[in-house]
């Protein structure tokens, strides 16, 4: 079986040409997408007034760019991508897992994307045609999906299926468009924001809604979980596009100044736009999407929607296709084509139902945003463990793609990563179960419960402990540090 394809392949040196402003323009243009504004209009639907807001997303982000820059190292030294990374730890087959565990969560990210695109497809249709919101229903109740919603749903995810088979090429004026126009629109947002709301007074003055201490520290911990969880698939996955960085110093200084101030910066418009909803329209609308429904103007919604599908097109392919397309293609380089990691991607996207991911605030941050939190944070714990404790930064490119190598380990797998992996996760499980209702909340010890507001911290510093510790202790890990 062959472990290599032009997709997984190393980058040599004479072909790594991004530099401090690439990866600075990377993090702008992922930012500023509509999960972004969600999750910060999320925390004032939780409770949160708008200095609690932004502190929460800034220290979150600040800590995902920890793992952020440690794992882009191995990338940007070796040109290799997260796949082919996680060979070193999980063995040459066993690398598979932690891959499409990723993988998993990136087709989730994909069909919520997907849905909001369509959505605002769907928005845009109904103001022309209002028929399309009264469509007889075709789908069952306990789906709660809407005829006319889930047309237009398929319809962008077509769409995103086509640019798949045209290449990533394709979404390159996309992005040019998005990294001009996005950020005109969100201040134009803001300023409506301002206008409508009477100020910038009346929506920062407006209080906490947590009654003490303990109700805000109560929603903080699993708030910065799932913050930090937002950007956990990229903290892992971050090699696929080092690997093109020239120097280290381009990927670190170029991620440093990108990703904390515009993931706060358009945080913040998304915590005021919030905030202003309450007062001009008497309720909190926390979805961008149906905020502009709300408009008057059927010319302004129109543009509107278009703008905020076209972005959303071209924030999909970037962040929620190239990664689990080459993390799929893994599995058997010389039989998955990139191309058709991108197909298997978006079916998964459509059978996890992402209208219901983020149908409300709460589950969008304590189910979805924490639970793969909690899958994610083991992998990068022995990930960062595995090359700097271990292999002290020094990995060898050719055994990365040759089974005869020295990460073979038994028969293509390290059990010991395999296992690190799983005490990592365990710890998150039973508050997991009891937060989606499958076990009773007074069956499960309080403290197991807690634990999960933690998810992604417990199972990072868990399993990278572990990892650390079996390695060392193993008669193998002098082999392995290959001296």
């Amino acid at each position: 079986m062959s472990y290599t394809n032009e997709d997984l392949r190393a980058i040599p040196t004479e072909e790594r040409k991004w530099g401090i402003w690439n990866f600075a323009a990377l993090w702008v243009s992922m930012s500023l997408c509509i999960p972004t504004y969600m999750l910060a209009s999320s925390l004032i639907q939780g409770g949160m007034n708008w200095w609690q807001s932004i502190f929460t997303i800034f220290l979150g982000n600040l800590i995902v760019l920890i793992p952020m820059v440690m794992n882009g190292s191995a990338g940007a030294r070796y040109g290799i991508p997260f796949p082919v990374f996680s060979r070193a730890s999980f063995g040459l087959r066993g690398a598979n897992i932690p891959a499409l565990l990723r993988a998993i969560v990136a087709c989730g990210w994909f069909g919520i994307q997907t849905w909001i695109g369509g959505y605002a497809i769907y928005q845009l249709v109904k103001i022309w045609v209002p028929g399309i919101a009264t469509l007889p229903a075709l789908f069952p109740t306990s789906w709660g999906l809407q005829t006319g919603p889930a047309i237009t749903f398929l319809f962008f995810w077509s769409i995103n299926m086509i640019v798949v088979y045209h290449g990533v090429d394709s979404i390159r004026k996309l992005l040019l468009f998005k990294a001009v126009f996005l950020p005109v629109a969100a201040f134009a947002l803001l300023a409506w924001a301002i206008w409508a709301g009477h100020g910038l007074g009346p929506i920062l003055a407006q209080p906490s809604k947590f009654e003490d201490s303990s109700q805000f520290w109560a929603f903080f911990f699993p708030a910065l979980t799932g913050i930090v969880g937002f950007w956990a698939t990229l903290s892992l996955n971050i090699p696929d596009f080092t690997r093109y960085a020239r120097t280290q110093r381009d990927q670190i200084l170029g991620q440093a100044i990108s990703l904390p101030p515009s993931m706060t910066a358009f945080a913040f418009i998304g915590v005021v736009v919030t905030s202003a909803t309450s007062l001009i329209f008497g309720k909190t609308i926390w979805d961008p999407v149906d905020l502009a429904g709300h408009f008057d103007s059927p010319l302004l919604v129109t543009f509107a929607m278009l703008a905020i599908a076209l972005s959303t097109l071209a924030t999909n392919i970037a962040a929620n296709i190239v990664s689990p397309a080459n993390d799929i293609s893994n599995l058997a380089p010389n039989k998955i084509s990139f191309r058709m990691g991108g197909y298997i991607t978006g079916l998964i996207g459509l059978v996890i139902f992402p209208w219901k991911l983020i149908a409300d605030p709460t589950g969008y941050i304590f189910t979805w945003l924490i639970a793969y939190a909690g899958l994610l944070g083991p992998v990068g714990g022995i990930l960062i463990a595995d090359y700097y404790f271990i292999r002290k930064q020094e990995l060898k490119v050719e055994d990365l793609y040759d089974p005869n190598g020295i990460y073979w380990y038994s028969n293509g797998f390290n059990y010991f990563a395999l296992l690190a992996l799983l005490l990592g996760i365990a710890p998150n499980v039973p508050g997991f179960l009891t937060t989606i209702g499958i076990v009773p909340q007074d069956s499960v010890w309080p403290f197991l419960r807690d634990l999960y507001h933690y998810a992604w911290f417990v199972g990072f510093t868990v399993s990278g402990v572990t990892y650390l510790a079996f390695m060392r202790r193993s008669s193998s890990a002098l082999v392995l540090a290959w001296e």
